[in-house]
C-alpha cells in the first residue's frame, strides 16, 4: 500500500515538473512565476496525499474543500486566489494532455478580492531620496543611486532592475558613457518594450559604470570574473538581489529622514506610474512603459490620481464650463 502511495506522488510530481516545462517554453513565464506554480502545485498535492488521493485523481468537490481550508486557516484572497489560478491551468494541462478526461477546477469561482491601491510616494519624498543618494560618492553609492535613477525615471520591475543584462544599454565598444536615450527591455512573460533613459538615469549610470568592476567577483588569482549583468555580485545568481535592494532603499530613507515603511522598491515603480499619470501623460503611453498585458491593470493608478483627473474633466469638459 505504502508503495503504491508513493508511486502516485511521484507520478504526481514528475506531472507537476513537465507542466512547469510547458509553462517555461511555450507561455514564456518567469523564473518567479514558475516557483510560484510549483510551490502551490506541491503544497496542494501534500494536502491531498494527506486524504489519501492523487493530485490528478481529485474532483471539484476535493478542491472545493482545500480552498475551504485554505480560506480557514486564515489565508488572504489574493493568496487563496493564486493557488486556484494555479491548479485550474494544471489540470486545463492534463485534461489537453489526454490524462484526464475532465477539469475539475474549470467552473470554479475565484474568492473575491479587495484589491489594494497600490502605494506611491509624493514628488517630494522622491526628490529628497535621490538628493540623498546623490551625496554618497563612493563604489555603494553611486550603484544605488544609479539603480534609484533607473528605477523611478522608467519604471522598471524590481526583478527586471537587478538583472538588467550589461548589454541592454548599447554600448559601443570600450566607452563607460551610456548615450543611447532608450533600452531594450526583455520584462515579465519573455515580453520586449523598449524602456526611455531620461538624462538623469544615463548620468548616473555613466558614473557608476567607471566604477562598476569593485563589485566583479574576482578569482583566485585576483583577476575579475567575466559577469555580464549591469549590477554584478558574487552569490549564485550572480546579480544583486531584490531584497538586497530594498534592504539599501530602507537605509537611505532613514538618512533622507523618510519613514521606511513607506518605500520599498514596487513603491518607486507606482510613484513613475502615478507621477506620469498627474503630469498628464495617456494611460495607453504609461500602459506601454510599465509593460502590462491589460489596461484594467494599468487603470488601478486612476485611482491614486482621481483628484487631478476630476480637475482635468472641470476644465477640459464643455459641459463643466460656467456660462
Amino acid at each position: 500500500m505504502r508503495e503504491a502511495s508513493k508511486n502516485k506522488a511521484g507520478a504526481g510530481a514528475q506531472l507537476i515538473e513537465t507542466f512547469l516545462e510547458m509553462m517555461a517554453a511555450e507561455r514564456g513565464a518567469s523564473a518567479n512565476t514558475l516557483a510560484a506554480y510549483g510551490r502551490d502545485l506541491c503544497d496542494a498535492a501534500a494536502h491531498f496525499t494527506g486524504t489519501k488521493k492523487a493530485l490528478t485523481k481529485v474532483n471539484r468537490s476535493d478542491i472545493e474543500a482545500y480552498l475551504a481550508s485554505l480560506s480557514a486557516s486564515g489565508m488572504s484572497a489574493q493568496t487563496q486566489a493564486r493557488k486556484l489560478s494555479a491548479l485550474r491551468q494544471f489540470f486545463a494541462f492534463i485534461y489537453q494532455e489526454k490524462i484526464r478526461a475532465d477539469n475539475p477546477a474549470a467552473t470554479l469561482e475565484t474568492p473575491k478580492l479587495s484589491r489594494p491601491l497600490p502605494k506611491a510616494l509624493t514628488l517630494a519624498d522622491i526628490q529628497q531620496l535621490i538628493a540623498q543618494a546623490r551625496l554618497d560618492e563612493t563604489p555603494k553609492g553611486l550603484r544605488l543611486q544609479a539603480m534609484l535613477e533607473l528605477m523611478y525615471g522608467a519604471g522598471l520591475r524590481v526583478t527586471e532592475l537587478v538583472s538588467l543584462p550589461l548589454g541592454a544599454l548599447s554600448l559601443s565598444a570600450g566607452s563607460l558613457n551610456v548615450t543611447a536615450e532608450a533600452m531594450i527591455l526583455r520584462g515579465k512573460g519573455n515580453k520586449e518594450r523598449l524602456v526611455p533613459l531620461n538624462h538623469h538615469s544615463r548620468a548616473a549610470l555613466s558614473k557608476y559604470l567607471a566604477i562598476r568592476h569593485v563589485f566583479l567577483p574576482s578569482t583566485k588569482n585576483q583577476q575579475p570574473r567575466t559577469n555580464n549583468y549591469l549590477f554584478p555580485y558574487h552569490r549564485a545568481e550572480g546579480f544583486i538581489t531584490r531584497q538586497q535592494f530594498g534592504v539599501l532603499l530602507k537605509e537611505l530613507a532613514l538618512v533622507a529622514g523618510i519613514d521606511p515603511e513607506k518605500i520599498s522598491p514596487h513603491t518607486l515603480r507606482h510613484s513613475f506610474a502615478s507621477h506620469l499619470l498627474e503630469g498628464g501623460a495617456d494611460l495607453r503611453v504609461i500602459q506601454e512603459l510599465l509593460g502590462h498585458t491589460d489596461i484594467a491593470t494599468t487603470q488601478i493608478y486612476t485611482h491614486i490620481a482621481g483628484s487631478r483627473l476630476k480637475k482635468l474633466v472641470e476644465e477640459k469638459h464643455p459641459l463643466s464650463k460656467k456660462t
